[in-house]
């Protein structure tokens, strides 16, 4: 009888080969060079803010962090530079807690 297989093609965790394994299952996998991981990683944020968008919940907002934390790492950003950046935009232009909706500008 043939194993049955399914294609991923897609980053996951660090642990989920190990994860896998301890199932009786095989994964196949490889380690991505920059431009591959730069690719996955933007998929990445896109498969985990489309989930979060469908569940809601603190779990799946974590993964989307985690995400962005891992291309913050990539691309070599300081995560106080990013929160110093943050905190002056906001100073600027405002959060946005009062939920403003801007429907038009007339000139």
């Amino acid at each position: 009888m043939e194993a049955k297989v399914t294609k991923y093609d897609k980053l996951v965790r660090d642990r989920i080969l190990e994860i896998i394994r301890a199932d009786g299952k095989e994964p196949v996998s490889h380690i991505a060079d920059g431009k591959e991981y730069w690719e996955k990683l933007k998929q990445k944020l896109a498969e985990e803010v489309t989930e979060f968008f469908e569940a809601e919940n603190e779990l799946e907002m974590a993964d989307v962090l985690e995400v962005i934390k891992a291309i913050m790492k990539f691309k070599g950003f300081d995560e106080k530079e990013i929160e110093k950046i943050r905190l002056e935009r906001r100073e600027k232009r405002g959060g946005f807690e009062e939920k403003i909706i801007l429907e038009e500008v007339r000139e």
